[in-house]
């Protein structure tokens, strides 16, 4: 059977078309065997080879022999059974990467929110179990502090002009960021007030309140899902926020020193005599 030449599969009631040398693209294995006659549990019945295995898990056994990679949906969870065809089929290669099923599970991202309102002030810390989401909040949160505007020698406005000054959030460690916003309310002017803007809002929002929900929105445009509220301490009234969004997991690459098998024609065979 030529390499380019199209083959048909009726594996459990479903039909696959693929080109023969997907299928051998391991020589060892029953699928090489089956198109070269030598195994004689596949039949062919009206011009197709029926397969009496799952015709669904045989979807993901061919991607594999087309991309050399393993990528599963996120509810995936039929780890066992397709072992079993990788198995079943004698894919060396594909049973190798389903022993490392703790790396195909999805994992959650974890993030919390805790929020302090004092007065006229508002603190906050955001906790997140991957950096990279603590990265792209960094990124996009903006503290603006008011200074007074420096006095030139023709300047006599009272009271002085405002400027704001724009900063990053502090962050602690790659985990956690925090910030705060409002003003202090032992002064007597409104000096030293702090705006948070989170992008892409453009808004300078001084109420603890308003960045929270802006916040929280922030965090559920970016796929997480708000799973529980509680108070970390009666004391303070410290409010705690906690989002999980789960994390689809990457595609595993078979390692490249287990090259599939390359078998020679008989011309080329003879070429090299």
């Amino acid at each position: 059977m030529s390499s380019q030449e199209l083959v048909t599969l009726n594996v459990g009631g479903k039909i696959f078309t693929t080109r023969s040398s997907t299928l051998k693209q391991f020589p060892a294995s029953r699928l090489t065997r089956m198109l070269d006659g030598r195994d004689q549990e596949f039949k062919m019945v009206g011009g197709q080879i029926f397969v009496d295995r799952d015709g669904v898990l045989f979807s993901f056994v061919l991607d594999f022999l087309r991309t050399h990679q393993l990528l599963l949906p996120t509810d995936f969870s039929d780890y066992l059974r397709l072992q079993r065809e990788a198995v079943f089929y004698e894919l060396d290669p594909l049973v190798d990467l389903l022993n490392q099923e703790h790396l195909l599970q999805p994992r959650p991202a974890l993030v919390e929110v805790h929020f302090l309102s004092r007065n006229t002030q508002a603190f906050f810390r955001v906790f997140g179990s991957c950096s990279k989401t603590i990265e792209m909040l960094t990124g996009r949160i903006t503290v603006f502090i008011e200074q007074p505007s420096a006095p030139t020698w023709s300047s006599n406005s009272f009271p002085p002009q405002m400027t704001l000054l724009p900063l990053p959030p502090q962050r602690p460690s790659y985990h956690d960021l925090v910030f705060q916003c409002g003003s202090d309310s032992t002064t007597d002017n409104q000096t030293g007030i702090r705006y948070v803007s989170i992008k892409p809002d453009n808004r300078k929002l001084a109420n603890g309140t308003n960045v929270l929900g802006l916040l929280i929105d922030t965090l559920l445009m970016e796929g997480f899902h708000l799973v529980s509220t509680r108070t970390v301490s009666s004391e303070d009234k410290t409010e705690c926020y906690s989002f999980e969004r789960i994390k689809k997991p990457e595609a595993l690459i078979m390692n490249k020193t287990l090259k599939p098998e390359t078998t020679l024609m008989p011309e080329q065979s003879q070429k090299k005599k």
